[in-house]
């Protein structure tokens, strides 16, 4: 949540989604752990001259208010990537998947910046969904964790 941390998390993600031909309207993913993320990319992007706004997916809904589970930028019909700032399971990406498809979104991706190869990536693309990660545990000389 540096600030530092902020630009360089935005740049990288902006850079990869164009690398994927990801044209996202909007990213965003389970609070909290995806909302830096979001917001880091939606900002780099608008640097850039790219249209790609943020959301947040609430993990339950609110009981008052609009009482829905997705805030922010997610339109019915918009095309949106889901961003994660660590996948392991999978579980937190496919809750958000869950939530944004029910509000009429339609998910092209799953954005991660670390994939701790846990076997999160094979869940998401199992159920249909292409995964991206800035880094893997490995490339960080982590050892996968084994159970």
């Amino acid at each position: 949540m540096s600030g530092e941390g902020q630009l360089v998390i935005g740049d990288l993600g902006v850079a990869r989604l164009a690398t994927r031909g990801w044209q996202p309207s909007a990213v965003g993913g389970l609070t909290l752990g995806a909302d830096p993320v979001a917001y880091a990319v939606a900002a780099a992007a608008h640097r850039a001259g790219i249209a790609i706004d943020a959301f947040t997916v609430r993990k339950e809904p609110k009981q008052h208010g609009t009482a829905g589970r997705v805030e922010g930028c997610c339109a019915a019909g918009s095309a949106v990537v889901i961003v994660e700032d660590v996948v392991t399971t999978g579980g937190s990406a496919l809750q958000a998947i869950r939530a944004v498809e029910a509000a009429g979104a339609r998910v092209i991706g799953v954005l991660a910046v670390v994939d701790r190869q846990e076997g999160g990536r094979a869940a998401l693309e199992a159920a249909g969904y292409s995964v991206e990660a800035l880094v893997s545990a490995s490339d960080l000389g982590l050892a996968a964790h084994a159970g």
